[in-house]
């Protein structure tokens, strides 16, 4: 953990605030659920009271799940050190994000014991069966895993509509079939290292 300066968003006031560069939830597990709500990253501004959002740079490594995550927001060059890093992690599920989100995502989707890249291609789906009901700008929509739920293990998704965040429950066998369409397309798989898998990256797949 160190310090940064950040800029308050809403009266320009700067101030330092603490950055966890290094999440470790081995090491403190309480950072964990920190992380899935989104608090670890937002901060106080001392002049105007405003909540801001923290951007920086950080890695999530949570051991026993063999997951990590690293957090680079922007197009930030990868850290030749980290990049070799990821040679010597057998076993390990390695992924690169741009923003806070995303990593939340990530972990909530490691956590569901489910596969990104299949939820990826479950929000393709999706995207296609919403577009038919609300027009083709849906295709464009970003989505975001939510949660499994219920005796079923329904997968919600959400997702921004005329100003406001939407759920929408798409059934388990949605979640094997699009499995199934990675399993026969082997070449949609994420790359090696810190890979990013996104809607972008499968786009690079499935039009």
């Amino acid at each position: 953990m160190g310090k940064i300066v950040a800029t308050c968003s809403n009266c320009r006031h700067t101030q330092e605030i603490e950055a966890y560069t290094a999440i470790n939830v081995a090491d403190r597990p309480d950072l964990k659920e920190k992380v899935k709500d989104g608090s670890l990253f937002v901060w106080e501004c001392a002049a105007c009271g405003a909540h801001n959002l923290a951007v920086y740079q950080t890695l999530y490594h949570d051991p026993e799940a063999k997951l990590m995550v690293w957090l680079m927001p922007g197009d930030e060059t990868l850290d030749n050190r980290l990049a070799a890093l990821a040679d010597q992690l057998d076993g390990y599920t390695l992924r690169r994000v741009s923003d806070v989100g995303s990593l939340i995502e990530k972990v909530n989707i490691h956590d569901a014991g489910l596969d990104d890249a299949v939820i990826e291609m479950c929000k393709y789906v999706t995207r296609m069966e919403l577009a038919e009901k609300h027009g083709r700008e849906m295709l464009d929509t970003p989505m975001k895993f939510y949660r499994v739920q219920g005796a079923d293990h329904e997968i919600v998704l959400s997702f921004p509509l005329n100003g406001a965040m939407q759920g929408v429950n798409i059934g388990f066998h949605v979640y094997e079939d699009c499995r199934g369409i990675l399993q026969r397309n082997p070449q949609a798989r994420p790359g090696e290292g810190f890979a990013r898998v996104d809607a972008a990256w499968l786009g690079r797949f499935f039009r």
